[in-house]
This record gives C-alpha cells, structure tokens and sequence, in this order.
C-alpha cells in the first residue's frame, strides 16, 4: 500500500533535516544508511534531536548481530536452533567470527558513552564509525564466506532459515 500524502511529505522534510546534518558532519547519505539501517522510520519521530534518533536506529542492527554472534562462540544457555549452529561451526570460522565480535563490542562500548553524555558530535562519530564497521562486515562477509563442518545434508531447515538470515547481511 502506497504512503499517505502527508507522510510522503513527513519523509521528504526528514530527507531534508538529514542533509543538513550530513553536510555539517560528513555523514554517509540518507539512502545509505537507509538501506543498511532502516533510518526512514525516524520519520515517525517528531524530535528537536534528528541525530540521537538516527543514531538510536543504525546502533540497533549492530547490537541484535552482536548478542547473535555471542551466542554462536558461547553457546551456553542457547536456544536448540543456536545449538545446531554452533555444533557446525569449525575453529577458523569461530575464529572469524571472535573477530567480528570484537569489533561489535568496541562499537557497544562506544554506544553506552554516547548514549550517558548527548553530543551532536559524539553522535555522529558514532554513526559514522557505525556505518565504517558494518560495511567492513559485509564486505568481511562476501571476502570470508563462513562455511560450517556439517555438510547441507546434516543441517536442520532451522538451521538454514537462521544461518542464511545472520550471512546474508
């Protein structure tokens, strides 16, 4: 169903509040933290701060990814579909993995400074740094290809359904 008119226009004026921000500190496009993060949703949003509302957005696809790869290396407690993943993933791929895991990490710990004390700026490094290590990630993803020990024919359809969820970022 096509958007009403009025919100056609709430995302137009968001685009243009976005482009201010862009310019004054060189942040990626809308359309590509769009399309990696989800951003026009902020339209729903009336705020005063249109960064801390983009930034709360793009630190929310890092976080999910990061307690799902948390569960992939430490298993403990997982959920059977968790299970069956990790049981399949090889050293080198849990050693692949503990790499992204870092860096989500790093990213977390930077969200909890940013988050205590506001800043335009602080905000927007964020977003940026954000952006960086998730293009980092996907590009890691189509370099590295991450390949369990189990052949397809050993993989549960649940298995498949998540594996390619987390793999097709």
């Amino acid at each position: 169903m096509p958007p009403k008119k009025s919100e056609e226009s709430k995302l137009e004026k968001l685009k243009k509040e976005y482009k201010k921000i862009q310019e004054k500190y060189s942040l990626p496009s809308f359309e590509e933290l769009n399309e990696d993060f989800g951003i026009e949703k902020t339209y729903e949003t009336e705020t005063d701060l249109l960064i801390r509302e983009i930034r709360k957005i793009v630190s929310e696809k890092p976080y999910n990814y990061l307690r799902f790869v948390e569960t992939l290396i430490n298993p403990v407690n997982a959920p059977m579909s968790i299970l069956s993943i990790a049981k399949t993933i090889g050293l080198d791929e849990k050693n692949k993995l503990a790499e992204v895991y870092k860096k989500l990490v790093k990213q977390e710990v930077a969200l909890i400074s940013t988050d205590i004390d506001f800043s335009e700026e602080r905000e927007a490094e964020f977003i940026k740094n954000t952006y960086a290590l998730w293009r980092g990630i996907k590009k890691w993803k189509k370099t590295g290809k991450l390949k369990p020990k189990a052949t397809e024919e050993d993989i549960s359809a649940e298995f498949h359904k998540i594996y390619n969820c987390f793999f097709q970022l």
